[in-house]
């Protein structure tokens, strides 16, 4: 697909010194009221050759007392998510919508989620990945505004030029215990849907076509049923998926 899915170490230095540099640009960030309140702003971790980036919500008291994402209850059901589909933590990239912990844990606010925005596109560039899994409402609605993740969870999506795979917020799993399976339940779909993106993303850089809106969306979910289908037939071929 590109240089970076051959695995390039000069790919890697690059996308590595990038995203160092937005940490410790994070790390220093004075630019909302969050900065105030925290104990460490948390810029994301994860493999810098990686297809897939996960965003969730915002750091809650583990992730503030440690800088790092996704460590708290809600970060190791996460981590037993990945690792279900036979992945690691190690082999994607996890980050949030907004950096630093809010109060109490309480919903960002659209002035501290713009003010931390910079910085997720920034990541997103860094990384190209080919698929951004969605971890909650709040970046659900970055990615694809307007939309309910209880219409399109477990589906590959595509807005603004990137695929797009909504899920609940693991944390919602925590208090709504039904949701434990249909968190499991698509994630599963998760690597048809990596092989979908990169099979589509494959074929406009060979032949570039002008495909847009719902027309686009038909396509990714017939490419991603496809290819669903095709790794089923294989006797686990979705755990041999490489990320990179």
């Amino acid at each position: 697909m590109n240089e970076k899915h051959g695995g390039s170490s000069g790919r890697r230095m690059g996308t590595e010194s990038l995203l160092s540099e937005i940490a410790a640009e994070v790390r220093a960030c004075t630019r909302c009221p969050l900065a105030t309140g925290r104990t460490m702003a948390v810029p994301g971790e994860g493999n810098e050759l990686t297809d897939v980036l996960m965003v969730g919500e915002g750091p809650g008291g583990r992730e503030d007392a440690t800088g790092r994402p996704f460590v708290g209850p809600a970060g190791q059901l996460l981590t037993e998510l990945i690792r279900s589909i036979g992945w690691e933590r190690r082999d994607v990239f996890i980050t949030n919508v907004v950096k630093c912990r809010p109060p109490g844990n309480r919903d960002p606010q659209p002035d501290e989620i713009a003010a931390c925005g910079a910085y997720l596109d920034r990541q997103e560039r860094a990384l190209d990945p080919a698929v951004v899994v969605t971890l909650g409402r709040y970046s659900l609605q970055r990615y694809l505004p307007g939309a309910r993740i209880g219409a399109t969870h477990g589906q590959l999506r595509r807005s603004g030029g990137r695929f797009v795979f909504p899920m609940y917020h693991p944390a919602a799993a925590l208090h709504q215990s039904s949701l434990r399976e249909t968190l499991f339940r698509d994630i599963r779909e998760l690597p048809a849907a990596l092989l979908a993106a990169r099979q589509a993303i494959e074929e406009e850089h060979a032949a570039p076509l002008s495909v847009a809106g719902d027309g686009a969306e038909a396509s990714v979910a017939g490419a991603s049923a496809d290819a669903a289908d095709s790794l089923r037939s294989g006797a686990n071929d979705d755990h041999q998926l490489t990320l990179f």
